[in-house]
């Protein structure tokens, strides 16, 4: 007996088994050909992280806020960690036929950190010539600027987070297209446009970011807008509903220099997604297939040994043979066990043998 944990102990300091985890109750510690390693549980939902708001329609009698008019939500009991099963997932590209994200949106600032901005340049209806370069500037607050990952394998990756003052981190896009008229009614071609910048860097320190628009603009009239954005790309989740935006927009003209022929601006008007690639991103079509699919897991990670397990959720740790493990960090021992989903997320322990 006092040899066996002697040899547990070097098992666990060799990494082979959980030290922290054996069991010295047990009679008989298995020790036997299945061995485990450590493993990462981060990927399995803890039951205390589980918004039961998330359970609610918000549509039944009697519920605080319902009134007519309003949508029944959709609901999931484990905050949609599947949601994107059998569909095509982001996978951070940027993916122009469509995909499913299951990233969380993350830490969200509270109201006295929410993002606002304002375009101080070019100001509302002013009147700039054609093909002579000329900035953009914004400023902003609450915006810890020039965060900026890798557009084309990061896109949405991560979760939006917040810096020790509680300010969004991320980073301000600057969008221009071709209106038509200062009155138009009509809403641009989102796919379309004439110039578009991400802000990379901090700007001035205080808030006041820039974007230079390179060789000017062709004659017409223009939009411009700030799409701020997390480091990730994704657009600022902001705490409460009812608030001012945190982006801004400003309509402006370029005229003909007089004299001048055809315009040589590089900024085109009918621009479009494949503009500038190397600097935003590399866009894809998307074959509506999941990459991850044929995997017998679900979760990342999972290392159980034997033949025949299919275990949910990362850092399942399964001994034996035919182990069909759903759950938390659960481990099986000996053949043909088959461990019941925990409920709710809840771990639950099991009898002592």
């Amino acid at each position: 007996m006092l040899s066996l944990f002697f040899s547990a102990a070097l098992l666990a300091s060799a990494g082979l088994t959980d030290g922290a985890a054996l069991d010295h109750s047990r009679a008989k510690p298995d020790l036997g050909p299945h061995l485990f390693r450590r493993q990462d549980q981060q990927s399995c939902l803890k039951g205390d992280l589980i918004q039961s708001a998330s359970a609610l329609t918000g549509q039944v009698s009697g519920t605080l806020g319902i009134k007519p008019g309003q949508a029944a939500s959709a609901t999931d009991g484990n905050n949609f960690i599947n949601f994107c099963d059998g569909k095509e997932i982001t996978n951070g590209k940027q993916i122009t036929t469509g995909s499913c994200n299951g990233i969380p949106m993350g830490n969200i600032p509270a109201v006295g950190n929410m993002i606002s901005a304002i375009i101080t340049n070019p100001q509302p209806g002013d009147k700039l010539t054609s093909d002579t370069t000329f900035n953009v500037s914004v400023q902003t607050v609450h915006l810890k600027a020039g965060n900026f990952v890798n557009p084309t394998t990061n896109y949405y990756t991560a979760p939006q987070d917040l810096d020790n003052n509680g300010d969004i981190i991320g980073h301000c896009h600057v969008t221009i297209q071709d209106i038509g008229a200062l009155d138009s009614s009509t809403p641009p071609d989102p796919s379309k446009f004439a110039f578009f910048k991400g802000i990379d860097d901090a700007g001035n320190g205080q808030g006041l970011l820039q974007a230079v628009v390179d060789g000017g603009l062709p004659p017409g009239t223009y939009r411009v807008c700030t799409m701020i954005a997390a480091q990730n790309h994704q657009p600022v989740t902001m705490p409460v509903a009812q608030r001012g935006a945190q982006d801004d927009c400003t309509k402006f003209e370029v005229l003909a220099a007089t004299g001048s022929g055809p315009s040589s601006s590089k900024n085109q008007k009918n621009g479009d997604m494949t503009k500038n690639q190397d600097q935003e991103g590399f866009v894809e079509a998307g074959d509506g297939v999941n990459d991850n699919q044929g995997q017998q897991g679900q979760g990342q990670g999972q290392k159980g040994q034997g033949q025949g397990q299919q275990g949910q959720c990362q850092g399942q740790q399964g001994q034996g043979q035919g182990q069909q493990g759903q759950g938390q960090g659960q481990k099986g021992q000996g053949q043909g066990q088959r461990q019941p989903a925990q409920q709710g997320g809840q771990g639950r322990k099991e009898r002592q043998r």
